[in-house]
């Protein structure tokens, strides 16, 4: 107990850098080092070229990219999906990028819910970019999926909310990084499933770790042993989904169902918000005595807060809180 009480004290079950200064700018760097994504409004700067280490182009191209929210949205970032020709599909450039972005909102105390979204119409990440992994040798074939799973754990450490908006096809390694997401919104129409057993593997990326935890052991047996793809409704039936709304004109509902989500959390206290989170993905990993410590820590994080004390204040004067993330 005393190790395990340890370990979550030097966690981030320390307040993770929320009396920082905001930061005003994020970006994306690729394995060579090219700036290429800036700017609160996730417009794409110029990268300088960049040296191919396949030898298929002399310059990197936006794949991930970054837009920050204004006004009464302020603190909502999205982090959108933008591999238009290949479908998101998860190839080295696209995991090389994803990975610095969201190294980038890890540490930004200006960031309240983070929205992963495509802007691919009909598909929200294809999985694997089988084109590429049929050029790798099994050595390598082994790293990059470890660099995959390793994506996924540093998605779903992040201190902050984080909402998966499917829109549409969310297949393989699609589906892993939403199921790496704390909240997910799905369309109808959007088709989602583990589907490696049909290619001859199985999900290596958490996928088989996080959809039993999700849905129930048997039921993720099922689901991965027969590679089924499931509807939104029937994933919103079996858990899978927190929410599933009919396709619109636009092909953005479940982005609009997932800013709607982000947006009733936006209000709540931030210190408060990333504790609840420290509490229930490390205490669900533990047996119930060693949850209860995990959340007792985490609770001594928010007692000293000014947050706190206007959450109270707030109430005995019957108005609006208004934090700070003090």
């Amino acid at each position: 107990m005393a190790t395990l009480l340890c370990r979550l004290a030097a966690s981030r079950c320390l307040t993770v850098s929320l009396r920082e200064s905001h930061r005003r700018t994020a970006h994306v760097i690729n394995q060579d080092g090219a700036r290429l994504v800036g700017r609160g409004g996730g417009r794409p700067l110029t990268a300088p070229p960049a040296a191919s280490s396949r030898g298929q182009s002399s310059q990197a191209a936006v794949e991930v990219d970054l837009k920050r929210l204004e006004g009464e949205d302020q603190g909502i970032v999205e982090v959108m999906m933008c591999r238009h020709k290949a479908r998101n599909a998860l190839g080295h450039v696209f995991v090389s990028q994803m990975r610095e972005l969201v190294s980038s909102l890890s540490s930004d105390s200006a960031v309240r819910v983070v929205i992963f979204r495509s802007l691919v119409p009909g598909v929200f990440c294809a999985g694997a970019d089988l084109k590429e992994r049929a050029l790798m040798n099994n050595t390598e074939s082994d790293l990059f999926v470890h660099s995959l799973r390793s994506l996924m754990t540093q998605i779903a450490s992040l201190p902050t909310p984080t909402i998966a908006a499917m829109d549409g096809a969310a297949l393989g390694g699609g589906l892993e990084l939403a199921l790496a997401c704390d909240l997910r919104t799905a369309a109808y129409s959007a088709q989602m499933g583990l589907i490696e057993t049909t290619r001859g593997l199985l999900p290596g990326a958490g996928g088989s770790q996080r959809l039993p935890r999700m849905v129930g052991i048997t039921l993720a047996k099922e689901l991965i042993f027969t590679g089924r793809r499931l509807g939104g409704q029937t994933a919103l039936e079996i858990g899978l989904v927190n929410r599933a709304v009919e396709q619109n004109q636009t092909g953005d509902a479940a982005y609009r169902e997932a800013l709607s989500l982000a947006r009733d959390i936006l209000p709540q206290a931030p210190i408060a918000v990333r504790m609840a989170k420290e509490a229930m993905s490390r205490g669900i990993e533990v047996d119930i005595s060693s949850a209860m410590a995990i959340e007792r820590m985490c609770y001594a994080q928010v007692i000293p807060t000014r947050d706190r004390q206007e959450g109270m204040a707030a109430f005995i004067e019957k108005r609006p809180p208004r934090y700070t993330g003090e």
